[in-house]
């Protein structure tokens, strides 16, 4: 007694060039899908927060001029 577990494609078509495209889209893809993922779950790395900046004001622009800078 045979049992079908699926749908078996003979082996010219799954070494044929159209799968082999539709695989690397699917690699592709699934790379993609992923970085994107990960970069959504790390938090934001600001580029001014890494380097040092020269907009910082050196005078308080406070409504009160003598409290802490």
């Amino acid at each position: 007694m045979t049992t079908v577990w699926g749908i078996l494609l003979p082996e010219a078509v799954l070494r044929s060039q159209v799968v082999a495209v539709l695989t690397a889209f699917v690699a592709i893809n699934t790379i993609a899908y992923v970085a994107l993922a990960v970069a959504k779950i790390l938090p934001k790395v600001y580029l001014s927060d890494l380097l040092p900046s020269r907009r910082r004001r050196a005078e308080t622009r406070s409504i009160h001029p003598d409290g802490p800078v």
